[in-house]
């Protein structure tokens, strides 16, 4: 699946120097990025919901 999304100049800048020091495509840079903060949402509210 493709989704095109826009960035401001300065997180893209921020974005390809990650991916530059990984040596890693900018594409699966960002793509493992929101993976982790979508874990960490899940999880987070998880842990809200169990502490109600």
């Amino acid at each position: 699946m493709s989704i095109a999304i826009s960035l401001s100049p300065e997180i893209e800048a921020l974005l390809r120097e990650k991916a530059d020091r990984q040596g890693e495509d900018i594409s699966l840079v960002a793509a493992q990025l929101l993976t982790r903060i979508l874990e960490w949402e899940a999880r987070d509210s998880e842990e809200a919901i169990e502490g109600i």
